[in-house]
């Protein structure tokens, strides 16, 4: 199973997220509730390095475990998007929780 954990602070806002595990949907190659997951965390991290110019700290070992942690100085004014980002990963992957319950489990945490 998948698991994605999004991590907040007393503020509410997402500081980082980890995702880890394999859905065992399918074989590997094949699984596509993997590959959506495994989709959505990439694109929160190259949205926060690409469009918002930030440098996120990011691990991606062998077992396939994504780790990624806002940095700890994100401009005022880059705030709110970075948010956007994350949660839009959040609720893409909630949404495929909801139908691949069996595969994916979502749960946020505070720091």
């Amino acid at each position: 199973m998948i698991r994605a954990v999004f991590y907040r602070d007393r503020q509410g806002a997402i500081t980082r997220f980890e995702i880890a595990g394999h859905a065992g949907f399918a074989e590997k190659g094949e699984d596509i509730v993997c590959a959506a997951v495994s989709a959505l965390g990439q694109a929160a991290i190259l949205g926060l390095e690409e469009v918002l110019d930030l440098v996120p700290e990011v691990e991606l070992d062998e077992d396939g475990r994504l780790h990624c942690r806002l940095p700890g100085n994100v401009p005022e004014d880059r705030r709110a998007q970075a948010q956007a980002i994350l949660e839009t990963a959040r609720v893409g992957i909630e949404a495929i929780a909801s139908d691949y319950g069996d595969y994916v489990q979502v749960e946020e945490a505070r720091e």
